[in-house]
């Protein structure tokens, strides 16, 4: 008897916990995308077929492999093709809207500027976090960028003021002086040479990364070195991450991958800890009124709908950190690659920065605002090299998105690299390096007033838009006050899908001082 009814509880166990599980697992497997993909159909929707578990994630990594290996001419700003191989293919095969499969998630990419622009901007039905891998806020934080609702709404309340017009004013003079410490640098390791080759995305990097620290977190780059390094550990992992299965569960196991991640996420902690507690140490009124300062403020606030709390802080400035670095230095590099290769450009920005901020003068807010065709050159670099080459969103709920019905649970992913080469809605000159395209303005540059989405749009676009381009026009500003730009011929035109939109093989370039081209 007590066999048999120790049988008979297995067999209930079985029942109760495992079978559900199995059933479950089916549905997701196999069920749900047939079902899913039928659906689709009926809309005219379809895409390359589902293989059980792994969706086209094998696809997609074989053609990266492939296209990782073309080098491009450095005159060709057609990208999309080596960038987003498996989009290019599948947008020719199945249409400019088509279904695919991240692992078992159907995934819907959409490039039409009006129907992103209405999901980019919903304040419903939509979240910002398609897929819940743990290294995504290990890198990232879990802050303003991937949350939703009333705590979104909460941190944009407190976040607001940092980038203010004053506040940005104020924050010229501190990029100005980091810039000036680059160019000490650079002197430095001259060594008296005419021309010097530099590795500028790596320049720019270490210069984004002081520029935030300074101006947000009233720190420097060498002060949060291990914070930097830290988290470029975690992107090299998280970009290698993309291709593969996630198994919900797996980021608790002790595994030596996660027992690394852990690591470097306590060492980006610590180093954020310790910013924190210089800060509360300093004399510094009411903490301050940069970015740390108002967060700092707001974990003393009693009020509920302006509070913070502590770990909320130490997400934000993971947060804000990565972003601050990763964009704005990304703008840099590609900015200066396009101006390396078009030199007339580079000479009518030289003459215009002479006229408005003169040959030596330090340049401040008032002045780098009057650099209109810096201004058009800083837009055409966004569109055709924008950091951010995708956006992602999840559905929550059923939708209905213009024609389209777009069923719970599926990631949409809008291409702004494609959008933003589109002949059909930039002309004929779209894969063209045309700065005057802006001549009149974002809104007037292409048929559609929405199509550049470098920073997103609607209320959920970039926070630190203007703290971006404030920092781009005041080191490109700088530069062209001292110095002549020219691609090294090691240079290598291999843009690459690194999450953001990175040279493969960096950006050599040479500089040569102006004083000396003069003599010569």
């Amino acid at each position: 008897m007590e066999r048999i009814s120790t049988t008979n509880i297995l067999v209930l166990v079985l029942l109760l916990f495992v079978v559900p599980k199995v059933w479950e697992a089916c549905l997701i497997i196999l069920w749900r995308p047939l079902m899913l993909s039928r659906r689709f159909k009926k809309q005219g929707i379809s895409g390359p077929k589902y293989k059980i578990l792994y969706g086209n994630l094998s696809e997609m990594k074989k053609m990266k492999k492939e296209t990782n290996l073309w080098v491009l001419d450095p005159k060709s700003n057609d990208i999309f093709p080596r960038v987003l191989p498996h989009y290019h293919q599948w947008m020719s095969q199945y249409g400019e809207t088509f279904l695919y499969w991240n692992g078992t998630k159907p995934t819907l990419c959409i490039s039409d500027p009006e129907l992103a622009k209405q999901i980019l901007s919903s304040k419903f039905g939509f979240s910002v976090i398609p897929v819940k891998r743990p290294e995504v806020f290990l890198l990232f934080g879990k802050g303003l960028t991937f949350i939703d609702g009333d705590d979104w709404a909460r941190h944009r309340r407190i976040l607001n003021p940092a980038f203010s017009i004053d506040q940005l004013k104020a924050m010229t003079k501190p990029m100005v002086n980091c810039t000036l410490r680059m160019f000490d640098e650079w002197s430095k390791q001259s060594n008296g040479e005419v021309v010097m080759k530099l590795e500028m995305d790596k320049e720019f990097y270490r210069l984004a990364s002081d520029i935030i620290a300074t101006t947000a977190f009233g720190s420097s780059y060498a002060e949060g070195i291990e914070f930097s390094r830290a988290q470029k550990e975690l992107e090299d992992y998280y970009v290698t991450s993309l291709t593969k299965i996630f198994i919900p569960g797996t980021q608790y196991l002790p595994t030596p991958t996660n027992l690394g991640l852990w690591k470097l996420d306590k060492k980006v902690k610590d180093s954020i800890k310790k910013i924190i507690d210089a800060r509360l140490k300093s004399e510094c009124k009411n903490y301050g009124d940069d970015l740390l300062g108002l967060m700092l403020k707001a974990a003393k606030s009693q009020e509920s709908d302006r509070k913070m709390r502590n770990d909320e802080i130490i997400e934000e400035c993971k947060n804000f950190y990565y972003s601050g670095q990763g964009t704005t230095s990304l703008l840099l590099t590609w900015t200066t690659m396009l101006l390396s290769l078009h030199q007339d450009w580079q000479e009518k920005l030289r003459e215009e920065v002479f006229n408005e901020c003169g040959k030596d003068k330090i340049p401040d807010s008032d002045t780098l605002s009057k650099l209109k065709l810096l201004n058009m050159v800083l837009m055409e670099s966004l569109r055709l090299y924008g950091p951010v080459i995708k956006m992602t969103r999840d559905a929550t709920q059923d939708m209905k998105v213009g024609h389209l019905e777009i069923p719970k649970g599926t990631s949409i992913v809008v291409p702004f690299l494609k959008m933003h080469s589109d002949k059909a809605i930039w002309g004929e000159d779209a894969k063209q390096f045309n700065p005057l395209r802006f001549e009149n303005g974002v809104s007037q540059a292409a048929i559609n007033p929405n199509a550049l989405l470098a920073f997103s749009v609607g209320p959920r676009a970039c926070i630190a838009r203007n703290f971006a381009m404030l920092e781009a026009r005041t080191v490109v500003t700088m530069i062209l006050q001292r110095f002549h730009l020219s691609l090294s011929p090691e240079y290598k035109h291999t843009p690459v899908d690194n999450f953001n939109l990175f040279p493969q093989y960096g950006l050599p370039v040479m500089l040569q001082p102006l004083d000396s081209s003069s003599q010569r």
